[in-house]
């Protein structure tokens, strides 16, 4: 087959690219021809591994941009018409190429595969500012309850118009989990198939050994949750003196987290790693006893939670969202109400003070991983989608 793959960006930055960029290398693996078509943007110094690129920006112009976006349509005409794929699969769209580029699939076998919530909310997150989940259709609360000012709201909502009204340019949508799938059903988006993630096969890690490690990793934003894990940290700590804390990423939040660490006089305790490639975040979390993923609001997946899980490290998770479908709750790790601090110390401590225990989930974690969450499992469901997509269509 021939597999057009289309997202925003083609940089290895973000989970939504690295899993693009891995399923194009397991279609090729496999003897399809499959390339990607990605904005010229880029987020960091990351260079583009797409195969075909079009005008794309990160500046203040971005919001315009993604609403409508000609020279992305204009390209990837040529694309499709150069290209002819037997199947085009569109991942995330919305914050760069914009759904100018729907109607030149309507002729064509197509899926769109949702990374998180941004084809229901403009900001891709469904809270509201006071950190709520919000269940309200986007439209003009969008503005009235604060989530953007009125220059953003315009062409947002002009972009939602689009994308509602073209959205059938898709034969067939695809969730990242049942917890995105909801969501979307919720909005009247169905029916929708759901695929978990996959993660590439790693070594086991060593035995653990002292000190007791907890990780995180993640960029550095409030919906996060870094603040929430270090205060609980800070009680860890009060217990288990010689406790570490790893935290890998970047973000706003950063000079924040600095200044809760100083306030708890962590810093001998905590290290920031800074933006990490997969490969080098790896080798500094092959130490860790436990990853912690503290989220405030729904995690669509949870990536960084089956990375966790095929290392071979027990992951203390919030309860909601994609990651309860990767953490089982007593078996590899622990679940816990987002923001609740206490609940997290506790978690941590159970399995900073027990080494077996660590040990014990660690190993069912990795089992879990190896049977739900490979990349070979990944790329094998969506060849067998677009299969049947191309035989119901036929």
């Amino acid at each position: 087959m021939k597999i057009l793959l289309v997202n925003d960006y083609g940089t290895p930055t973000g989970g939504a690219e690295l899993m693009m960029l891995a399923l194009r290398e397991g279609l090729r693996q496999r003897g399809h021809d499959a390339r990607l078509f990605a904005s010229c943007a880029k987020g960091g110094a990351a260079e583009s591994l797409a195969d075909f690129e079009c005008f794309g920006t990160t500046s203040s112009f971005r919001t315009l941009l993604q609403t409508a976006n000609p020279p992305a349509a204009v390209k990837l005409r040529r694309v499709l018409a150069e290209f002819q794929p037997d199947i085009v699969h569109v991942k995330i769209f919305l914050t760069q190429l914009s759904p100018l580029i729907l109607p030149l699939l309507k002729d064509i076998p197509s899926l769109y595969h949702v990374a998180w919530y941004r084809a229901i909310c403009p900001l891709g997150t469904k809270m509201l500012p006071d950190g709520t989940s919000c269940i309200d259709r986007a439209g003009a609360v969008c503005y009235t309850k604060g989530c953007l000012p009125l220059r953003d709201w315009l062409p947002l909502m002009l972009q939602m118009k689009l994308w509602r009204q073209w959205r059938d340019a898709f034969n067939l949508i695809v969730a990242n989990s049942e917890a995105t799938k909801r969501r979307l059903v919720a909005e009247g988006i169905e029916p929708v198939e759901v695929v978990w993630y996959g993660i590439p096969i790693r070594p086991q890690r060593p035995p653990l050994s002292s000190p007791p490690t907890v990780a995180f990793a993640g960029r550095l934003v409030w919906e996060k949750g870094a603040d929430i894990l270090v205060r609980a940290f800070a009680k860890v700590a009060a217990e288990i003196p010689q406790a570490r804390l790893l935290v890998a990423g970047d973000g706003p939040e950063r000079d924040a987290l600095a200044s809760l660490i100083s306030e708890h006089k962590l810093q001998q305790n905590v290290t920031f790693l800074g933006h990490l490639s997969r490969e080098e975040m790896e080798l500094h979390f092959a130490s860790a006893w436990v990853q912690a993923v503290p989220s405030r609001w729904q995690e669509p997946f949870g990536i960084v939670a089956a990375e966790a899980m095929m290392r071979g490290t027990a992951a203390v998770a919030s309860g909601s969202g994609g990651l309860t479908e990767i953490v089982r709750d007593g078996h590899t790790g622990f679940l816990i109400p987002p923001e609740d601090a206490g609940a997290l110390t506790e978690a941590l401590l159970r399995l900073l003070q027990n080494r077996d225990l660590a040990e014990q989930m660690g190993r069912s974690a990795r089992e879990v991983a190896l049977k739900d969450f490979s990349e070979a499992t990944f790329v094998d469901r969506f060849i067998q989608l677009y299969k049947s997509l191309l035989e119901n269509i036929g």
